[in-house]
């Protein structure tokens, strides 16, 4: 995929891997929609990046959604790639971990995602192209103790993706998950305790994760080569995410039942 001229929406763009996968884009000739809570922050990747539309919201808010999509697709006449990485993580034992943790980790990285997929897809769809991405993590691939709600919300999120992809796989638009592991950016600190509170304060192995420029690049060259699961680690955390990798030929067999008409027998079925 040739991202020259194309238009790129990137939620939690303000920083971390967003910010990274601006940058990255931004050097390929894309055009950036750029999206987050923070419109300063957002104004300084920007600043950065060449052709670029601001358009700060929380994923929560579904009118700020609605409104955010109707810009972002009437700005250079559809949007051709858009990225699914605004998200919080979790330290926190589930024994000590209140209920409503749960909920809003899994509002804000499973939930709010799939709105704002559920967003473009109609828009993608009828167009015949385009792709998403959505950014999970090798947590959601393997179970990692002290992130019992962060794990659930981004096996949910692979879950979700794969059958969309599913869906689409006639459509002409692609879905690719991508699993982060140890990236060097504020993830820990900005993750939630077992009371709802911010962290506060790193963890070593993220200190000496990945740079996140390097990670936006093998993420931006797996999504051209056409890859669908994309696993971004080193060491024990790449081991585990390949260990769980799916393989391409049960990919293949999903997207051969849709081809074959097995949506409109179930829709048939009742």
């Amino acid at each position: 995929m040739d991202f020259k001229d194309k238009v790129i929406w990137i939620t939690g763009a303000s920083s971390g891997i967003g910010a990274a996968l601006a940058r990255e884009w931004a050097g390929r000739g894309a055009h950036l929609v750029l999206s987050g809570r923070d419109e300063a922050r957002l104004g300084e990747v920007a600043a950065g990046c060449g052709e670029t539309l601001i358009l700060p919201f929380d994923v929560r808010d579904d009118a700020a959604l609605a409104d955010a999509t109707a810009k972002a697709i009437g700005w250079k006449e559809g949007v051709d790639f858009a990225v699914a990485n605004a998200g919080v993580s979790q330290r926190s034992r589930a024994l000590k971990t209140e209920m409503q943790v749960y909920r809003d980790i899994i509002d804000i990285d499973l939930t709010a995602q799939i709105a704002f997929s559920q967003s473009l897809i109609g828009h993608m769809a009828e167009r015949g192209s385009g792709g998403l991405a959505f950014i999970s993590s090798i947590a959601g691939k393997v179970g990692v103790p002290m992130r019992t709600a962060y794990c659930a919300a981004k096996f949910g999120l692979a879950g979700y993706a794969d059958a969309l992809r599913g869906e689409l796989s006639q459509n002409g638009v692609g879905v690719h998950v991508i699993y982060p592991g140890s990236i060097a950016t504020d993830v820990s600190r900005n993750a939630l305790t077992g009371s709802g509170e911010k962290r506060g304060r790193s963890d070593k192995v993220i200190d000496e994760g990945i740079k996140p420029d390097k990670a936006a690049k093998t993420m931006v060259d797996a999504i051209a080569a056409g890859t669908r699961e994309i696993i971004v680690a080193e060491g024990m955390e790449e081991g585990m995410g390949e260990m769980r990798r799916t393989p391409d030929a049960l990919f293949d067999q999903v997207a051969a039942m849709v081809a074959s008409g097995y949506m409109e027998r179930m829709e048939a079925d009742g």
